[in-house]
């Protein structure tokens, strides 16, 4: 099928110029494929057909229209889904598609027609092949295929993601992972136990470094929504401007910028699991009025959205601050904290129990060991003793930042106490053995009660038991603060002198028995409040009354 050209003359001479090279080779184009192709039309800007071949003539009666019943028609309702139009529109020609109808399935291939000026003016459609599931079956069965594996891959990098967010929101530690034999640390890791058994929320309460984070993964891991994913938001860490669409998600189109599928917030990713808010001390006050009402009735909207959402998470939130203090500041809601102080769990600082400090060492230098690929160093008893006695500000995480620097820079495979870094060489050391002093108060009623046993040391008076639990603890002069700690010192150079072997358990049990008593002392006699003075669980104080044989 050809369309004569009325400005074109076929010329022998050699002097065609670029312009008539041009319409000469597609005039050669448009006649191959008129020769070759089994149909084809043509469409003007408008989508209205303009003309067809005889060969698309034949497929009109199976498209339920006569042969003279479709110049000046829209393509579109001629020719079930045909994309002329979109070639028109976009100005993009399509080589190779395949068109399904009800006339059959066809391999076409569709050309915008242009102007001199470049205009789109129309469409051109070819029909090279009629059931190209038989005449291309090869060339298909490839395509086949390789669309079944790209669907595989599809799947499989599905899947793998899906593992790896999974994967990413389980929890890494469980109730184990906090280590310590201490009566603080078994405490603590009983009453865990004891709250993963319960949906209920939980407040971690703890100085920085204590291991919140930790003991949170192991309640989450203990319980019954172990499977379900385990989401952390440290809220110190996320711009104020952020925290609302952080917890609560983002509408589709919600503002300028925003994802057109919206995005889901740390409420819904946990659901079904638990969400720890780490930090909650920091949350802005006006957040914290959206944040009570989810702990409330369960419901929550998106940043710009309409339409409530369900929550079903357990909430533990983790702070080193007085959350009651902030709240009479007014910087903490009253009606919050109450929501969040269902259960709470303290967790002691490493000051609190000493004795857990040379089993920390020794596996925090193991875990440096093996990420740095180098052999564990040991350590002497001399550089524990020094440890143990080091007031640790960060606790537990300034530990594992030590044993690291002792791993890389001690001279030797084993740590002497000379090797141990400046701060704790030149911090003020305390005895080991008074581990279980909660402070200032509990420091002079030890000196107080333990006096009988220091007092032929000629120390300095002391004060008297009921001066000693004055709460006013900054009234008591330094120097008598500071007696029990030389008298313990004398003491134990006492026991050594004489060839004893058990010195530290000896001492060991005169601090902890003279500990007990001032308390119950100060108490009349009631073991939970004193335990709570003391910073102990109430049956360690039972077992320790047991133990020591107090009355």
């Amino acid at each position: 099928m050809a369309i004569p050209d009325p400005t074109f003359t076929p010329a022998t001479t050699p002097g065609l110029d670029a312009a008539r090279v041009l319409r000469l080779a597609a005039q050669s184009l448009f006649d191959t494929f008129g020769r070759t192709a089994m149909g084809t039309m043509v469409v003007d800007r408008e989508h209205r057909i303009v003309w067809i071949d005889d060969g698309y003539r034949r497929f009109l009666p199976a498209l339920g229209h006569a042969e003279d019943d479709f110049i000046g028609r829209r393509v579109e309702e001629v020719v079930p889904n045909t994309l002329m139009g979109q070639v028109i529109d976009s100005g993009q020609a399509i080589l190779v598609d395949l068109l399904s109808n009800q006339a059959g399935t066809f391999l076409v291939t569709r050309l915008p027609l242009r102007n001199d000026a470049g205009v789109v003016i129309g469409a051109v459609g070819f029909v090279l092949l009629d059931h190209p599931e038989t005449t291309m079956l090869p060339l298909m069965q490839k395509f086949s295929r390789l669309q079944q594996e790209l669907d595989s891959t599809r799947h499989q990098l599905a899947q793998q993601i899906a593992q790896q967010q999974a994967a990413q929101r389980r929890p890494k530690h469980s109730i184990a992972s906090f280590i310590g034999t201490s009566p603080a640390a078994l405490e603590v890791k009983r009453q865990a136990r004891r709250v993963a058994q319960i949906d209920s929320t939980v407040l971690l309460l703890g100085e920085t470094g204590t291991g919140k984070e930790l003991l949170a993964h192991g309640v989450h891991g203990a319980g019954r929504r172990a499977a379900k994913p385990f989401v952390g938001v440290n809220i110190a860490a996320v711009p104020d401007t952020l925290l609302e669409a952080e917890f609560f998600g983002v509408a589709p189109g919600a503002f300028t910028g925003a994802e057109r599928k919206g995005r889901d917030g740390k409420f819904k990713v946990a659901d079904g699991g638990t969400l720890f808010l780490d930090e909650i001390g920091d949350m802005p006050f006006d957040l914290q009025t959206r944040l009570l009402r989810v702990l409330s009735d369960g419901h929550f909207y998106r940043v710009g959205g309409h339409q409530p959402l369900k929550s079903n998470v357990r909430v533990i939130a983790a702070t080193h601050q007085n959350l009651e203090e902030r709240v009479r500041q007014g910087a903490f809601r009253e009606d919050l904290y109450h929501r969040l102080n269902v259960i709470r769990l303290r967790l002691p600082p490493l000051r609190e129990r000493r004795e857990d400090i040379p089993m920390l060492t020794r596996l925090f230098l193991g875990k440096s060991a093996r990420e740095l690929g180098v052999d564990a160093k040991r350590i002497t008893d001399q550089a524990l003793a020094q440890l143990a006695g080091f007031d640790f500000s960060g606790n537990v995480r300034q530990l594992e930042n030590i044993c690291h620097w002792l791993t890389v820079m001690a001279p030797s495979q084993v740590i002497e106490a000379k090797d141990l870094p400046p701060e704790v060489l030149a911090g003020q050391t305390i005895a080991a053995v008074a581990y279980a002093a909660t402070g200032a108060q509990a420091a002079v009623a030890t000196v107080a009660v333990a006096q009988p046993a220091f007092q032929a040391h000629n120390l300095p008076p002391v004060i008297e038991p009921s001066t000693a639990l004055d709460p006013v603890v900054s009234q008591v002069p330094p120097t008598l603060t500071n007696a029990w700690e030389t008298g313990l010192e004398q003491e134990a150079q006492a026991l050594l002198a004489a060839g004893r072997t058990d010195v530290w358990d000896e001492l060991t049990r005169r601090v902890e028995s003279s500990l007990i008593r001032t308390a119950l002392v100060a108490t009349r006699g009631r073991r939970i409040e004193a335990a709570q003075k003391l910073g102990i669980g109430r049956n360690t104080i039972t077992r320790k009354i047991q133990e020591l044989g107090l009355k």
